[in-house]
């Protein structure tokens, strides 16, 4: 009916499809051919009862301008600052003044707006605790914000690329914004103190790949290998100087501490040197301490207890064990009565001795002589 009543009125919305890049500005354009009927032009986003308000005549929208204030016919509007968000369907709406609301006269055909959106600047996570060589160990790169939806990721373990399964890209639906999340597995060693873990992202939006970087050593744990001497050698010679040195070898990350106890308790004798850091970025600590061999404490064990980087104590043990010196030549070293049962016998005794075995009759008399003496 209003088509009739207007034969010349037409609203003119001639962008069927428009992209533009995040943060720059989006030009919609709508002109009438004609002032009437006399009511407002808006500006509406969607369709049906979810539809949004862009831009009216009354009213404020801090992002949205008019190229010509003021028009009557020219209702092109500028929405500065894109952002994701801003994709959708607009729709110039020519609405008429009636008796009561205003009603929708003319409506534009629209125009779909895709917002061309880059990533954001990935960052990479690694696991919540310290992890030992060994076992891999998960590490995880996300960004977000990108449209549209098709993303690439690599990981390199310093210059080697490391093979990872495919990103997870969301929402797996139809969106004007996407996130992107990439885990990958990686096996430490002692030597990765000194690596670096990679996260590259490539999209079609970017001039050149954004890059993440993880230092490795901060997910990094080597217990230290333990090892205990002694100088000089034991077992050494009585009330003889002897110092333990422990090494506790190839840990990270730095902070370790050594301590001495002798038979389980603990001493305070021992002297320790700075941390050395080794060529792979590891470290070695070394600690020594200096006693006397007295009788008192042949057998006893020492022990170095290492704690590191807040774990467990772990020991290591040597005993010390005294050598006894040789016996001076023409001297016994044995009590006087040792390994003797009594004075050898005279020949006179062996003598009659023998007669006694060889003569059995004189065994008789020997008996029955005894006999009358008691």
């Amino acid at each position: 009916m209003s088509r009739r009543i207007f034969p010349d009125f037409q609203l003119l919305q001639p962008q069927g499809a428009v992209s533009v890049s995040a943060g720059e500005t989006l030009t919609l354009i709508c002109s009438l051919t004609g002032l009437v009927p006399i009511g407002p032009v808006k500006w509406l986003k969607g369709s049906g009862s979810g539809r949004q308000l862009v831009y009216a005549q009354t009213g404020s929208f801090p992002r949205v301008t008019r190229a010509v204030p003021g028009s009557d016919t020219n209702f092109t509007i500028y929405i500065n600052v894109t952002r994701p968000e801003d994709a959708g369907i607009y729709r110039c709406v020519k609405f008429r003044r009636g008796s009561g609301a205003d009603e929708e006269f003319r409506s534009g055909a629209g125009t779909a707006v895709s917002v061309i959106a880059s990533p954001s600047a990935p960052s990479v996570s690694g696991p919540p605790s310290r992890a030992e060589p060994g076992p891999p160990v998960n590490f995880t790169c996300t960004s977000g914000g990108f449209s549209p939806r098709d993303i690439a990721v690599t990981w390199f373990k310093n210059e080697t690329r490391l093979p990872a399964p495919q990103p997870r890209v969301l929402p797996e639906h139809k969106s004007v914004s996407y996130s992107v999340s990439s885990t990958v597995g990686v096996s430490l060693t002692p030597g990765d103190a000194r690596s670096q873990l990679t996260c590259q992202i490539q999209h079609s939006t970017l001039p050149a790949p954004l890059n993440a970087t993880y230092n490795l050593r901060d997910a990094l744990r080597v217990p230290p290998r333990l090892r205990v001497g002694t100088a000089p050698a034991v077992p050494v010679a009585l009330n003889e100087s002897v110092t333990f040195t422990c090494h506790a070898e190839g840990f990270y990350p730095k902070d370790a501490s050594l301590a001495w106890l002798e038979n389980g308790n603990e001493t305070n004798l021992g002297k320790s040197s700075p941390p050395a850091e080794n060529p792979d970025g590891t470290y070695t600590l070394q600690s020594s301490l200096e006693v006397k061999a007295t009788e008192q404490r042949s057998q006893s064990v020492f022990t170095c207890r290492v704690v590191h980087d807040s774990q467990p104590p772990a020991n290591v043990s040597e005993t010390l064990r005294i050598s006894r010196p040789p016996p001076e030549p023409g001297k016994d070293d044995t009590s006087p009565n040792e390994g003797k049962c009594a004075a050898e016998p005279s020949p006179a005794l062996l003598g009659k001795a023998r007669s006694v075995l060889l003569n059995p009759g004189a065994i008789s008399a020997h008996i029955r002589q005894w006999s009358s003496s008691v």
